[in-house]
């Protein structure tokens, strides 16, 4: 597929056709409920959070044939960075050695950033 479908049922609708599955089979192979797959054919964006992440990521690695750039990208979505574990333990560590109170402002910061991501 050389460009992206234009938003995620259309994406669904493309695996559909090219790996011949149902919605059922797509809820089985990435572990979620066949009403989360219904919600994602016959829902139109309108300004919704749209789906985790996770579950996005687990679509294009069932369906290899569709990048996870371009899962995202039909989800109307910003691919998160990678964090592996020596990034992580280092950024709990700095995190750790703030006050509450910058902990907090820093956990407002990141949840607003992250909203952002998931309506653009």
């Amino acid at each position: 597929m050389d460009t992206p479908p234009e938003d995620l049922a259309a994406l669904v609708k493309h695996i559909k056709e090219t790996y011949d599955v149902s919605d059922s089979e797509i809820a089985r192979r990435i572990d979620v409920h066949v009403s989360t797959v219904n919600k994602w054919v016959n829902h139109k964006r309108a300004g919704g959070r749209g789906p985790h992440p996770d579950k996005l990521r687990r679509l294009a690695e069932a369906f290899p044939k569709f990048t996870v750039e371009q899962v995202f990208a039909a989800a109307g979505r910003k691919v998160p960075g990678p964090l592996g574990p020596d990034a992580e333990t280092r950024l709990l560590a700095l995190f750790a050695e703030l006050t509450s109170e910058q902990q907090e402002t820093f956990e407002i910061q990141m949840r607003a950033v992250a909203e952002h991501n998931h309506q653009s």
